[in-house]
């Protein structure tokens, strides 16, 4: 279900561009921080985006991250690399809102802290791949003719569902993500 979501979603934003249509591309790095909303603590999240101006006011974003979240005292820690497809919308011409969703191929260790900072001795493992997804909105702001610093919010809808780890009923992870990033125009 979530995947032919993800598919309609995607036709529906490209097929929103008109043939023809002068587009723009613009690329770079993301840093933000997030806090899962049972997780130990605030995390730090990086990967990089692409995105495609459809038009003045419409436009897509691509993006890839990397993002680990710990939970239960670090007995379950979670990593995951989100790909994520992104619409905008630009009322104003450096304002945006979005909405999209994210396949998240995701990692989890189950086990017992080492006595070493970071330590984790693994008693179990789990993977899989789930989508969630995403709204929030965002300011780009033109500093050259070539480069533009993006700042954004979204609050990602996002619960794991691990069958084999204990205590992983707790994994939910839906949060507000911050990030700012350089967006280099092509």
């Amino acid at each position: 279900m979530a995947t032919r979501s993800a598919l309609v979603f995607a036709l529906i934003i490209f097929a929103a561009v008109p043939v023809g249509a002068q587009g723009r591309f613009e690329w770079g790095p993301l840093i933000g921080v997030y806090k899962a909303q049972n997780a130990d603590g605030l995390r730090l999240i990086v990967g990089g985006a692409l995105r495609f101006k459809i038009s003045e006011m419409l436009g897509v974003e691509g993006s890839i991250n990397y993002r680990e979240e710990e939970y239960g005292d670090e007995t379950v820690k979670v990593r995951s690399w989100p790909v994520i497809l992104t619409g905008l919308l630009y009322p104003i011409q450096f304002l945006y809102v979005s909405i999209g969703v994210g396949w998240y191929s995701t990692s989890a260790n189950y086990g017992v802290p080492a006595g070493l900072p970071g330590g984790l001795t693994t008693l179990s493992r789990e993977s899989k791949q789930q989508f969630g997804w995403h709204f929030g909105g965002g300011v780009e702001l033109p500093v050259y003719s070539f480069v533009s610093l993006l700042g954004d919010i979204r609050y990602v809808f996002l619960n794991y569902n691990f069958k084999y780890l204990p205590g992983s009923s707790v994994v939910n992870s839906n949060s507000p993500i911050i990030t700012a990033g350089l967006l280099f125009h092509l």
